[in-house]
C-alpha cells in the first residue's frame, strides 16, 4: 500500500471514529475531598447548628420572657414619682400662707395584688406555654434529626448507585474495546462495534446522571448539618430494631414518648387550663397600695412628711358578654386540640404497624433483587464466554450488560429501602434520635 493510500485509510478511519462519537475526554477537574461524617455526627450536629434549632430556641426565651411578666403581674411593684408645682402666687389668710407660690412632692407608691385569682391563672398559664415551646422545641429538633438521617441515608445510596453505574461502564467499555479490536482486525462488522459504542455512552451518561445526583445529596447533608459544602458519609448506620411483639404490645405506651404526642398533649393541657380558668375572670380582685410621701416646703394642710395606705377593691359586673364569647372561643380550641391528640395517637399507632409490615416487605425485596442480581451476572458472564465463542451475537450481549446494570441499580435501591424502613420504623417508635 502506498504511502498516500495509508493517509487516506488514516483519514477515512478518523472522520469515522469522529462521526460514532469517539473522542479523547476532556480533561476532568481534580477531585475535592470531602468531608466525612458518621452518622451520629450528622444528627449531632444537624441538631445543635440548624438554624431551625436556634429558632425553636428563640421561641422557648419568648416564651420566658412572657412567664416571667406573668409572674411580675402578682408580684410588688414600686414606683418613684415627682412633681414641681410653680403657682401665679401663694395662696393664704392675712399672714398665714397655706399653700406657697412653689411645691416640689414626692412619693414612692409600693402596690401588691392581695387576691388577684385571674392575674395567678395567667401565671400559670404562662408557664403551660413555657412547656409548649420547650415540646415544641425537642419536636423540631426530632424533625431536623429525621430529615438529616435521610439525607445521610440517600447519600449511601446515591453512592451505590454510583458503583453500579461504574461498573456497567467498565464491562461496556472492556465491551466495546473488545469489539473495536475484532473490527480492527477484520473479524467483526462496524455494526457490531457502533452496539457496543453506544451501550459504553449510554452507561457513561448514566453514570453521569449518578455522580450529580450524588453530588446535591451531599449538597443536602452539608446545608442540614450547617457545613460550609457537600459532606460525605463515612460508614452505614447501625440501626437497632426492638422485637415486634412486644413493642405492639405495649406501643401506646411507647407512641406516647414521641415528641409529636407529648407536643399535642402538652396543648390539650394548656388549652383545658385556659378554659378551666376562665370562670375566675368573675372573681374580685383586691390590691394593696402603701405610699410615703414627701413636700418641700409643707403646709398647714399637707406636712412635709406623711404616708397613707389603701386596699382597693374591684369586682366585675357587666361585660355585655365578652368573657362568655372568650370561654367560648377558648372551648372550641380545646376541642380541636384534643380532635388532633386522639388522631396523631391513632397514626402514630398505625405508623408503628405500617414500619414493621415497610420493613418485612423491604427486607424481602432486597433479598430477591439480589438473587435476580446475581443472575444477571451470571448470565452476562454466560453471554460474553459464548459470544467470544461464536454461539451469541452481540446483541445479546448488549442486553444482558443493560439487564445486569439495571439490576444493580436495583439492588442499591432495595438497600435505601431497607434503611430507611428501619429509620422510619425507629422514628415511629419514638426513639429516634
Amino acid at each position: 500500500m502506498s504511502r498516500a493510500a495509508r493517509l487516506s485509510r488514516v483519514c477515512v478511519l478518523a472522520l469515522a471514529a469522529a462521526w460514532a462519537g469517539v473522542a479523547p475526554a476532556a480533561a476532568q477537574p481534580a477531585p475535592v475531598a470531602l468531608e466525612k461524617v458518621t452518622f451520629d455526627e450528622a444528627i449531632a450536629r444537624a441538631t445543635s447548628a440548624n438554624p431551625s434549632i436556634a429558632a425553636a430556641a428563640a421561641a422557648i426565651l419568648r416564651a420566658d420572657a412572657l412567664l416571667r411578666q406573668a409572674r411580675a403581674d402578682a408580684l410588688p411593684t414600686v414606683q418613684v414619682q415627682g412633681t414641681n408645682t410653680t403657682l401665679d402666687s401663694g395662696r393664704g389668710f392675712e399672714d398665714q400662707q397655706l399653700t406657697p407660690r412653689n411645691t416640689f412632692g414626692a412619693s414612692v407608691p409600693v402596690s401588691m395584688p392581695l387576691y388577684a385569682p385571674a392575674t395567678w391563672a395567667r401565671r400559670r398559664q404562662a408557664e403551660d406555654t413555657r412547656q409548649v415551646a420547650e415540646a415544641s422545641a425537642d419536636e423540631v429538633r426530632r424533625q431536623i434529626a429525621v430529615a438529616t438521617g435521610q439525607a445521610y441515608l440517600a447519600v449511601i445510596a446515591a453512592g451505590r448507585v454510583v458503583e453500579a453505574q461504574q461498573r456497567a461502564v467498565d464491562t461496556a467499555r472492556a465491551f466495546y474495546e473488545y469489539a473495536h479490536q475484532r473490527y480492527q482486525a477484520g473479524a467483526s462488522s462496524r455494526l457490531n462495534e457502533l452496539r457496543a459504542q453506544q451501550t459504553l455512552s449510554t452507561d457513561e451518561a448514566l453514570l453521569e446522571e449518578a455522580l450529580l445526583a450524588l453530588y446535591r445529596t451531599q449538597e443536602a447533608l452539608g446545608v442540614l448539618i450547617a457545613a460550609d459544602g457537600p459532606v460525605d458519609v463515612a460508614g452505614e448506620p447501625a440501626f437497632e430494631i426492638p422485637d415486634e411483639a412486644q413493642t405492639l404490645a405495649g406501643v401506646q405506651d411507647r407512641i406516647e414518648q414521641r415528641t409529636d404526642i407529648r407536643l399535642f398533649s402538652l396543648e390539650v393541657d394548656a388549652a383545658r387550663r385556659v378554659v378551666e380558668d376562665s370562670r375566675k375572670e368573675w372573681f374580685p380582685s383586691v390590691a394593696g397600695i402603701f405610699e410615703p410621701q414627701f413636700q418641700k416646703p409643707g403646709s398647714i394642710f399637707t406636712p412635709e412628711a406623711s404616708w397613707r395606705a389603701l386596699i382597693q377593691f374591684s369586682v366585675p359586673v357587666f361585660d355585655s358578654g365578652a368573657r362568655r364569647g372568650r370561654r367560648l372561643e377558648r372551648q372550641a380550641l380545646l376541642q380541636q386540640r384534643e380532635a388532633d391528640l386522639g388522631a396523631a395517637r391513632r397514626e402514630a399507632a398505625s405508623e408503628v404497624r405500617a414500619a414493621y409490615e415497610a420493613l418485612r416487605r423491604s427486607e424481602r425485596v432486597l433479598e430477591r433483587t439480589r438473587a435476580a442480581a446475581e443472575q444477571a451476572q451470571q448470565v452476562l458472564e454466560i453471554t460474553n464466554i459464548s459470544f467470544r465463542a461464536g454461539a451469541t451475537t452481540n446483541i445479546e450481549v448488549v442486553d444482558a450488560q443493560r439487564r445486569a446494570r439495571d439490576a444493580d441499580t436495583a439492588v442499591a435501591v432495595a438497600e435505601d429501602g431497607v434503611r430507611r424502613a428501619r429509620l422510619d420504623l425507629l422514628n415511629a417508635l419514638g426513639r429516634f434520635p
